[in-house]
């Protein structure tokens, strides 16, 4: 029959119905008369004629499914019927929709996010064209990038990309508009904004001729600083604006919400100095050509490369390239993470999947009798899968218009847990048609997949003997059914929580490091001078100087320092040194090099273990002075004195360049809480003479006790030293060790959460499991108390059963958890995957679980009148 036919029936359903009764009593009166023309009596003949056609609504049933009417009707039967039995139980149908709800929605609430950051495209023309060019010559720089002078070739001799471009970031102070503020800029070549085929809002973007060295100054606005530092000023093109102390002028405005990279707020132009005293090392992407592709530009990377690798120290045997997606800039750190938490919750929505699965099967056992009765009056089993599929995608479907609330609710909870800065691209995370239809085919999927296994065990073929045998038979085979789902909830919970205790017993180990230094009530203001102002060493360390003095006049200022490098921040310089005598350094080891003020140390808490500290008097004049820490100490001269040797830190020592030891102190965690405590060599400031090592200064002050207005009294201090100048960052070195173990206190939050939240539905799996198996045994209970069971032996028989059940999942857990958690290596600090303390800590606690939940049916089994039991059917 053609759909147009079908689709005509819509208009004539009673005339079908009509004519398909016509129709079949046509042939049953022709088989009548067939009947009696063979001589039979007429009630013989009816009788046959009934018993050969068959099942009259049987067979009306399989011509109308021919119709598409029909199976529009059908499937309106079933909706309806599926919500009638729903309704009838309700309670049975809250919980089922609340576990998959939080099953989907934390499924969601993670999509969501992923989404937002790794599968939404970057807001560029056609981003997919878009390369990150990683370079790594085997000389100890590493990344998406190159040196000036390897990039510069390569953009000449590269075929594959229509542009590349290269650029670095930085900060800079705005001045001559309100207060100096400190603003997050781009360098970049006069290309970046065509690679990226972005186009000003007003205006212009660079020329090649304005990267050139020596050029006049001009500068770029992101729409945010146009708005909120120039009121939105129409006539801003032209205008002269001071950054750094250098008047540079507004060329263009870029459109509203064009702030790459990194939150940009100025874009400059990066003049290109290539040399061999000016090797940097800087981001390189390009565009690739319309007829090329990714693998012929990792090709052509990789023949071009070993051309461009001609320096000394470039080894080519060392050397590797690969070419990237753009968005790897973004996402790179954050995306193993993110897998790591999608695999989390995928977890606890199998969990969810297997609870609801079991409470089908619990509601099955009790519509056996249903069943049987559909079955006995000609029911085909497809008909009966279908409606109770139709019941489990129904609970799903709820479950995933209940999770999209939860998904809301659990991406702003996500959003605040998150450390600022951990989560890139968060204008990017929001509700869309893909997460919505994420959430949707997740419950049409799952509503399938933890339906058919109950719908096939309640349509099996013991329904055609359920009426002669009690159901014994089925019961037996679904009370294995739902212990094996609880056996998988157990094993899925026990990788969770092993998951989450390495992840806690990490964090509580990075939280016990010792820094080496006192972070209460110690107050950080870091300082960047421009170049431009600041052009002299004696400029830089007078501008020190004179902050440190007004630091320390301060009310509620114990003691103020200055420190150029400091522990746990963003900033760092190592290197070499060299050895007095000529004697040899160990081969690969490096120091750290800070350059600190007299006070530093002792308002610091790092401890002076031998010698003395720096003074007022170790200044420019004075010889050279250097204080080490006592790693430095105990490599150099293990067993000896390291006061009054002589160490230098230049390659090429001259005799002025020689530093005189005066001083061991503690060794400090300078880069992380996880690395070990790097050897380092201490200068005083006033001695240091390359202005590379002071043009970054954070001024650290002790208080009494922390006050919010000391922030505001620092800056007040900073401004009656020089107004030009903006504080780059203040913050405390509380909060400074707080952020060095943000992100692994964020991992463990979340993994934590998923897994309580495993570890409530595995205990729900459980209770249900033995309170249905209690319900389906009280008969056999009855008789054994009847016997002369005492209710110690009852409660024993059930305990049994759930130590049982945790005892399988705790295995099958622990050989999924060995495999499952190895992921987790790199997110470890002195914890190994295998931990066995954890694994005992977590089985344990799954098996308390799994007896408490357990203890209430068999508290309810204690409780059974054996009279009662008896006559129980």
């Amino acid at each position: 029959m053609s759909w147009w036919n079908r689709l005509g029936n819509l208009l004539r359903r009673e005339d079908l119905g009509r004519e398909l009764d016509e129709e079949l009593q046509f042939h049953i009166d022709s088989r009548i008369r067939d009947n009696l023309d063979s001589g039979m009596t007429a009630e013989a003949a009816r009788r046959d004629a009934r018993r050969r056609f068959g099942n009259w609504t049987l067979a009306k049933e399989r011509t109308h499914e021919m119709n598409i009417v029909v199976t529009i009707q059908t499937v309106g039967q079933d909706l309806r019927h599926a919500l009638r039995s729903l309704r009838k139980s309700p309670g049975f149908t809250a919980l089922a929709v609340l576990a998959m709800a939080l099953g989907i929605g934390a499924n969601t609430a993670v999509f969501t996010v992923v989404n937002g950051v790794l599968l939404r495209p970057l807001p560029f023309v056609q981003p997919e064209r878009l390369f990150l060019i990683s370079y790594n010559p085997g000389n100890g720089f590493s990344g998406p990038g190159m040196d000036d002078q390897h990039f510069l070739e390569f953009q000449r001799r590269t075929h594959t990309f229509e542009r590349v471009t290269t650029f670095d970031e930085d900060h800079v102070t705005l001045t001559g508009i309100g207060d100096a503020v400190r603003l997050q800029t781009a360098l970049v070549t006069s290309t970046f904004f065509a690679v990226l085929r972005v186009n000003p809002a007003m205006g212009r973007t660079f020329t090649s001729q304005e990267e050139q060295p020596g050029s006049v100054g001009v500068a770029v606005l992101s729409e945010k600083l146009w708005h909120s530092r120039f009121a939105a000023d129409p006539n801003i093109l032209g205008k002269a604006i001071t950054v750094d102390g250098v008047k540079r002028s507004v060329i263009g405005v870029m459109p509203s919400g064009f702030a790459f990279p990194d939150d940009a707020q100025l874009w400059l132009p990066l003049a290109i100095e290539p040399g061999p005293q000016n090797a940097y090392f800087r981001t390189v992407f390009g565009r690739l050509q319309p007829s090329a592709s990714r693998q012929q530009a990792q090709a052509e990377l990789a023949t071009l490369a070993p051309q461009l690798v001609s320096s000394p120290g470039y080894r080519k045997n060392g050397m590797t390239t690969e070419i990237l997606p753009l968005q790897d800039l973004l996402v790179g750190q954050i995306r193993k993470s993110l897998l790591i938490f999608m695999g989390a919750v995928a977890f606890v929505l199998l969990i969810a999947c297997a609870n609801v699965a079991n409470l089908l099967l619990m509601k099955g056992s009790l519509r056996r009798q249903e069943m049987a009765v559909h079955t006995a009056l000609g029911a085909p089993r497809s008909r009966l899968l279908r409606q109770l599929l139709t019941e489990s995608t129904m609970l799903s479907l709820g479950g995933a218009l209940a999770g999209l609330l939860v998904a809301i609710l659990g991406v702003r909870a996500l959003l605040a847990l998150a450390p600022a800065g951990t989560i890139p691209r968060v204008a990017e995370i929001r509700l869309d048609g893909r997460v919505i239809g994420f959430a949707l085919g997740l419950g049409a999927v799952t509503g399938i997949l933890f339906g058919l296994l109950p719908a096939v065990q309640a349509t099996g073929r013991e329904l055609r003997t359920f009426l002669g045998q009690a159901g014994r038979s089925v019961t037996g085979r679904s009370e294995g059914l739902r212990s094996l789902l609880v056996v998988s909830e157990i094993a899925l919970t026990l990788v969770l929580l092993t998951g989450a205790g390495l992840l806690l017993k990490s964090f509580l180990r990075m939280r016990a490091v010792d820094p080496g230094f006192r972070a209460e009530n110690v107050l950080t203001m870091t300082v960047d001078l421009p170049e431009s102002l600041y052009k002299t060493t004696a400029s830089i360390q007078a501008f020190h100087a004179r902050t440190l003095e007004k630091l320390s006049n301060l009310p509620g200022v114990l003691a103020a320092g200055a420190v150029n490098w400091l522990p746990l921040g963003d900033a760092l310089i190592m290197g070499n040194f060299q050895l007095d005598g000529g004697r040899d350094a160990p081969r690969g080891m490096f120091v750290d090099k800070p350059a600190v003020s007299p006070e530093y140390f002792r308002l610091m808490g790092i401890a002076l273990r031998s010698g003395r500290g720096f003074t007022g008097q170790d200044n420019a004049t004075a010889p050279g002075v250097a204080i080490v820490s006592q790693s430095v100490a105990r490599t150099l001269w293990p067993g000896g004195d390291a006061i009054g040797q002589r160490i230098s830190v230049e390659n090429n020592p001259r005799p002025e360049d020689w530093l005189t030891i005066i001083g061991v102190v503690d060794d400090v965690r300078q880069r992380s809480l996880t690395e070990k405590a790097h050897p380092a060599i201490y200068r005083p400031y006033a001695q240091v003479k390359d202005r590379g090592f002071l043009r970054r200064m954070t001024f650290v002050v002790r208080t009494a006790a922390h006050t919010a207005t000391m922030a505001a009294a620092m800056r007040g201090a900073l401004r009656e030293v020089d107004t030009n100048q903006a504080a780059l960052s203040i913050t405390t070195m509380t909060d400074l060790l707080a952020t060095s173990t943000a992100e692994p206190q964020f991992q463990t939050r979340l993994i934590a959460i998923f897994s309580m939240l495993a570890l409530l539905l595995a205990a729900i799996g459980v209770y249900g499991v033995l309170a249905c198996a209690v319900a389906e045994r009280t008969r056999e209970i009855g008789i054994r108390m009847a016997l002369g069971a005492e209710k110690s032996d009852i409660t024993r028989m059930i305990l049994s059963r759930s130590l049982l059940l945790v005892s399988v999942g705790v295995a099958l857990g622990v050989a999924g958890a060995l495999a499952v958690t190895r992921v987790l290596a790199k997110f470890l600090f002195e914890v190994k995957p295998t931990d066995l303390a954890v694994f005992v800590g977590v089985a344990a606690l799954l098996v308390a679980v799994a007896l408490l939940a357990g203890w209430l049916p068999a508290r309810r089994a204690t409780r059974v009148d054996p009279l009662i039991a008896l006559r129980w059917e």
